[in-house]
């Protein structure tokens, strides 16, 4: 019925209730009739899930149940279990996010667990856990371990700053990290985040687009005059593009934030960023992992920046409470084998020290810092920070 050679478009104009399902796993841009109607009609749907990391066979049938059930109110993601003492609850970045589901299930059979959880693509968004949040009032209320990317919702004061008061979680990851993350400091010194892995951004450089500017090296460089109006950021990758935001302020502060602001050739989804038949301007901010789905790599090359790659952490909040019951669920989202889909699928390094993470020689981080997230309510600031970017461009973030 569906093929993998299908183009996107070609498949929601012929079967409409199929683009609930590319919405609620990972494809949201497509919510914007536009981007559907011009790049739904070049892309591929193989090549959309290969570049997600995303099972092409599950996806399909997914969709071939959407199709066979149209006025079925089901759930669209793959398939997860409800039932369950045990309550998981979050969101997965895309590229992982489908193989990881398939090997919690796998772990949770082996195991004989019954453990319900949600456990939603990150491009989502966190508004539907600010929403179950409202209806917590103790610990005893809140799921047993959360997982996320990002700065929004899970470093909020409002919402989880009683609770980190009252040392309701623990970090699981123990004592040693992965090599690449020493000095860095980015192990929770309260003891509250449990950080798996990051998501890392770097410079993809149109040499063309370029002309005679100099390769940017650094986060510097783009808050440079002559990069007005030639930079493509991922506004709509709330993870990064908040991460970014954040870094820029703290190192430059609101002055920074408006020169990046004017930096802003129009937000692009990475994907668009790495397609070589979409016009792109002289440098596109990515996450790392569209590296190895750029499709245009005569015109293109990128940059790890010279004073780090912004990195936005993917973590979990484990509630100690429960520990007794859910520490092997907490060490397998810790493992070795769970941190090699990271840092393979995702091009997400992990911090388990036994994963060999995928970089460039010499990569250096840029960690926001955990002095500076408690000393903020970062919740907060992110709001602000985004209010500075847009009045600055006009840009609705």
């Amino acid at each position: 019925m569906i093929r993998k050679e299908m183009k996107i478009y070609e498949i929601v104009e012929k079967y409409p209730g199929t683009l609930n399902v590319f919405i609620s796993n990972g494809f949201r841009q497509f919510k914007d009739r536009k981007t559907l109607e011009t790049v739904g009609k070049h892309l591929k749907l193989e090549t959309a899930l290969r570049m997600k990391g995303m099972d092409v066979e599950n996806f399909i049938k997914l969709l071939e149940e959407a199709v066979r059930n149209p006025l079925e109110e089901a759930d669209v993601t793959l398939k997860e279990n409800r039932e369950g003492e045990v309550e998981v609850v979050g969101l997965l970045p895309c590229p992982v996010r489908i193989p990881l589901l398939e090997m919690f299930n796998r772990f949770l059979n082996e195991k004989g667990m019954k453990v319900s959880y949600r456990l939603e693509a990150a491009s989502l968004g966190a508004k539907w856990i600010e929403e179950l949040m409202k209806d917590v009032r103790s610990a005893e209320d809140l799921p047993d371990i959360f997982i996320s990317a990002g700065f929004e919702t899970f470093f909020s004061r409002r919402l989880f700053g009683k609770f980190k008061e009252d040392n309701v979680f623990v970090d699981i990851t123990g004592e040693r990290i992965n090599a690449d993350f020493e000095g860095l400091g980015i192990k929770d010194p309260m003891g509250h985040y449990s950080i798996i892995s990051v998501i890392p951004s770097v410079f993809m450089v149109n040499i063309q687009a370029l002309g005679d500017l100099q390769v940017p090296k650094s986060w510097e460089d783009l808050l440079k005059p002559e990069f007005e109006g030639r930079v493509a950021l991922p506004v709509g990758d709330f993870d990064m593009f908040n991460a970014i935001l954040l870094n820029i302020y703290k190192d430059f502060g609101e002055e920074g934030v408006i020169r990046f602001a004017k930096a802003l050739y129009k937000p692009m989804h990475p994907s668009e960023m790495v397609n070589r038949n979409v016009k792109k301007p002289a440098v596109s901010i990515i996450p790392f992992f569209f590296t190895k789905v750029n499709r245009d790599v005569l015109n293109t090359r990128y940059v790890w920046p010279e004073d780090g790659s912004i990195i936005s952490p993917v973590f979990m909040l484990v509630k100690r409470e429960t520990l007794e019951q859910t520490r092997e669920i907490a060490e397998f989202f810790f493992s070795r084998e769970v941190g090699t889909v990271f840092a393979v699928n995702g091009l997400f390094p992990s911090l388990n020290p036994d994963v060999k993470n995928i970089l460039p020689d010499g990569a250096k981080f840029k960690w926001l810092g955990w002095d500076y997230i408690y000393g903020n309510d970062i919740s907060e600031l992110v709001g602000k920070v985004e209010s500075i970017f847009k009045e600055a461009t006009e840009v609705k973030v």
